[in-house]
């Protein structure tokens, strides 16, 4: 269906009707005039009435040339060429029309002298709106405007010019006052784009930035590795000033769609050397296409992540299980339009693992042929002071969903694990490695394949550090960090998505899969990094306060024990743990003791846990 311009619509394309109108009766008098035949066309009958023709036909044609509707502070050639176009049919239906209408044609020469001052109005019309618009940030004589920040450009690729352009044409989405580009192209240095110098190269970036009196730094170089954009933000951290960065998307874009491209801040993700790890689609197989995939925790962080990056995978139906309405309700109004256009259906249920009626209507009703279990009580310091409910919630949840998978003959399960389940030191790492040793010996008695996955951090998922920052800093601050020393294992929610469902191909039961992390990150380092890619100073403008580990809460993370031998899969990113599997009797009496003791207080509750979890050794602090 054809969209209705609306009010707004003809409120600023009123102006250039007018224009338009009154600039076809100038061009036709003037060019009469200046080929001596204007005493000829004004002495005709219908001199009156072909003016009005010709203003008509001009206002028509240029509406099917959408010059009433582009976006003309904007304007590039290909504008000035739909101009010239525009004008030059103009005036030909106008000439052929005349003649039909009136019975008479005026002399070529009117017309052509007339297309040539029409096209002149129009154009200087139409790019003085650009002009204008561009007055916000440059004049004529190249003044900045107060309270646009000076800005260097990294890269002086397509990109770049891109974010120059806009800047100069006064964009909201990128504001800026552009001083100069740097570029590691040796070859442009010295050269200008939009009038603009490119000054040097990326390792000049602290040195431009002091001698330009550089308030902001704009990252234009979507294509860039993620080592080299890390070595860049690096040098930008160092200059001091707010780094800002173009969308990665921007580089499959259309040319045509680059206006609305705006900028955002730069995030923790950008800041790690390692390459994000794709999906693996020629590993992944046959064992999600067409077929129904139950999600458990589909409204968490990694649960909705994991419906997004099943798409590609083409599996018949999505099911959303998860106890919180609300995450899951946005999920499936995000995905569902996709998922109709490649054939998914995409179905949600509420309801909590530890509900055994409401799990079992799921499993009849869906029979679902793969399962990716995501849901756990997963927030540390809380689960400390709950210690049945995250027994109840993590261990008994996911037997509940393990003897489900079985009874109904699933082909694959997969836990989703972490690396607090190493020599836990708290009560939510020890019922993920109690979890881990469940899908252990459910593998020894069943035909569906049951693994894990451990992984660290996932950056950006519900509670985590960054997060965290970010509101401190919207704040003012302080960051809280617990201990200056403390590291962790970060991974982008997709990339641990990615890895997981790839895992649950290569899974052939009772794997524990070790995703590749990269190193540890200081969680001091990424807060002081925060805080001076947003231009502030720490301990002047922001400070970094240190509060002290919290409980159960480990300096540092493993992602395997000292016992547990690991070898590489046909995935180079991921791993699997050959250790010895836990018998089956020793996990059922594990399982029969924490059932036993969910009525005793928290540290005694806490002691048969870790009778339960032999690695798990709790701290003496609830």
């Amino acid at each position: 269906m054809a969209t209705v311009p609306g009010r707004g619509y003809f409120v600023q394309a009123l102006p250039l009707f007018i224009i338009d109108i009154l600039g076809t009766l100038a061009a036709f008098l003037i060019a009469a005039w200046s080929t001596n035949t204007s005493e000829l066309v004004i002495e005709t009958h219908h001199f009156g009435w072909h003016l009005a023709l010709l203003a008509a036909v001009n206002v028509i044609v240029f509406a099917l040339f959408r010059m009433y509707n582009n976006m003309w502070r904007y304007a590039s050639v290909d504008d000035a060429g739909r101009i010239i176009l525009a004008t030059l049919v103009g005036s030909l239906v106008g000439d052929i029309l005349g003649a039909l209408v009136f019975g008479n044609r005026l002399p070529f020469r009117v017309y052509i002298c007339e297309w040539a001052i029409l096209f002149v109005i129009v154009a200087m019309a139409r790019f003085l709106i650009r002009i204008n618009a561009g007055k916000r940030s440059w004049s004529f004589l190249g003044v900045q405007e107060t309270g646009l920040p000076r800005t260097l450009i990294v890269g002086a690729g397509e990109s770049g010019s891109l974010v120059v352009n806009r800047m100069l044409a006064g964009s909201d989405d990128i504001p800026g006052c552009p001083i100069c580009f740097v570029d590691d192209d040796s070859a442009k240095v010295g050269r200008r784009i939009h009038g603009i110098p490119v000054d040097g190269t990326c390792d000049d970036i602290p040195h431009v930035c002091e001698r330009r009196g550089i308030e902001q730094i704009v990252v234009a170089v979507p294509a860039a590795t993620r080592k080299e954009k890390k070595r860049i933000f690096d040098l930008c951290i160092e200059s001091g000033c707010k780094v800002l960065t173009v969308p990665d998307r921007i580089k499959d874009t259309p040319a045509d769609q680059l206006g609305r491209a705006v900028l955002r801040d730069v995030e923790v993700p950008d800041l790690l050397a390692r390459e994000e790890v794709m999906l693996d689609a020629a590993l992944v197989g046959d064992y999600l296409n067409g077929k129904t995939v139950l999600v458990t925790g589909g409204g968490g962080s990694i649960g909705s992540e994991l419906a997004r990056q099943l798409l590609p995978a083409k599996p018949a139906k999505i099911v959303l299980f998860d106890i919180y309405e609300n995450t899951v309700y946005e999920l499936y109004h995000e995905i569902s339009g996709k998922a109709r256009e490649a054939g998914i259906q995409v179905v949600t249920e509420i309801g909590s693992i530890t509900h055994m009626p409401a799990l079992r209507e799921v499993f009849e009703r869906h029979r679902p042929h793969v399962i990716f279990h995501a849901a756990a009580h997963k927030h540390v310091p809380l689960m400390e002071f709950n210690p049945r409910e995250a027994i109840e919630n993590n261990v008994f949840g996911t037997q509940n969903v393990v003897d489900m998978a079985d009874e109904f003959g699933c082909s694959h399960f997969i836990l989703i694990s972490t690396d607090k389940a190493v020599n836990p030191t708290n009560v939510m790492g020890a019922t993920k490695r109690m979890c881990e040793m469940i899908i252990q010996k459910k593998a020894e008695e069943s035909n569906t394949v049951f693994a894990a996955v451990r992984f660290g951090n996932v950056l950006g998922s519900h509670g985590s550090v960054i997060p965290l920052f970010k509101r401190q800093l919207k704040e003012g601050g302080p960051l809280t960090v617990t201990h200056q020393d403390i590291t962790r294992y970060f991974m982008t929610i997709p990339e641990a998505s990615r890895l997981v469902i790839t895992a649950g191909a290569l899974a052939e039961g009772g794997e524990i899969f070790v995703l590749d992390m990269g190193e540890p990150v200081r969680i001091y380092d990424l807060a002081e990094n925060l805080i001076r890619l947003s231009g502030l100073t720490v301990g002047e403008d922001i400070e970094i306060k240190v509060t002290g580990l919290r409980p159960g809460e480990k300096l540092y993370e493993e992602l395997s024990m000292g016992d547990e031998p690991t070898k590489p899969t046909a995935n180079g990113s991921i791993t699997v743990i050959c250790g010895v599997r836990p018998e089956v009797q020793t996990v059922n009496e594990r399982l029969d003791l924490l059932a036993g003791a969910l009525s005793e207080d928290v540290p005694q509750l806490k002691q048969k846990l870790a009778e339960a979890v032999p690695t798990y050794h709790p701290q003496n602090n609830a």
